[in-house]
């Protein structure tokens, strides 16, 4: 499976099996967590039993059933990027999961912050986590029932972006795979313009968790395209692949 295919199978899952995620499988986590803490700068742990920042409906507000592994998002407040390179390189992680045949769910506000064994040091922040786990091959009713909640209307590729000339073929890939990208409450926030030969991504408001919806299509942009964007709201990337 490559990673167009892992973004048109990944859809959020809220409800794990008991069962552990395999060795060999941990293993490959645990790798790719610390090659991208050494590219990033960023503090992502892999938790095997953080079950407590899910345990009961008052931290979870009923949305999450057995979980029992996730991935803490975690980085220094002193990087202006911090919260993009969370987005990008957690959905590097939740793309690779899926590969493995895990599933996975971005967790903004929904968990028990003060119960997450994860470690920070001084000025680190936990921004936010990502489930992770063996699920069964169908959704449940549960699941199925937030889905219908929280995704209220399919938004046409259009929406995407805003383009000065007729829109080339390897464009409309990038967008294709920018419409499969999670963000949060299914906001959809991210917008790109392709001017002038160059390719920006921006977001209207950068506080809460747009910066990561930011990191997280950009990086879908990316993999479709193979153009390479500066970090940043309004970072760019050239039309050329890169």
């Amino acid at each position: 499976m490559n990673y167009l295919e892992a973004m048109e199978l990944r859809c959020s899952r809220r409800s794990y099996q008991s069962t552990p995620i395999d060795g060999k499988s941990l293993r490959i986590l645990n790798e790719l967590t610390n090659k991208y803490n050494k590219e990033s700068g960023l503090s992502i742990q892999l938790i095997e039993n953080g079950s407590n920042s899910f345990h009961g409906i008052l931290k979870s507000y009923g949305m999450f059933h057995g979980v029992q592994s996730f991935f803490a998002m975690a980085g220094t407040e002193e990087d202006p990027h911090m919260r993009e390179k969370i987005g990008y390189y957690g959905e590097l992680l939740v793309l690779e999961a899926t590969k493995l045949g895990l599933g996975t769910c971005w967790v903004g506000g929904t968990f028990d912050k003060k119960n997450c064994p994860c470690s920070l040091k001084n000025k680190e922040a936990l921004v936010c986590v990502i489930t992770v786990g063996n699920v069964l091959e169908k959704q449940s009713l549960r699941e199925r029932t937030i889905h219908k909640l929280t995704h209220t209307g399919t938004k046409s590729l259009e929406y995407y972006y805003t383009c000065d000339a007729p829109v080339p073929e390897w464009f409309l890939k990038g967008i294709q795979a920018v419409s499969l990208a999670p963000s949060a409450v299914n906001r959809k926030p991210v917008h790109f313009i392709l001017k002038h030969g160059i390719v920006s991504a921006a977001v209207k408001n950068t506080n809460g968790f747009q910066l990561v919806d930011l990191g997280i299509a950009k990086l879908h942009f990316e993999l479709a395209t193979e153009r390479h964007f500066e970090w940043g709201n309004n970072g760019k990337a050239p039309a050329n692949k890169s």
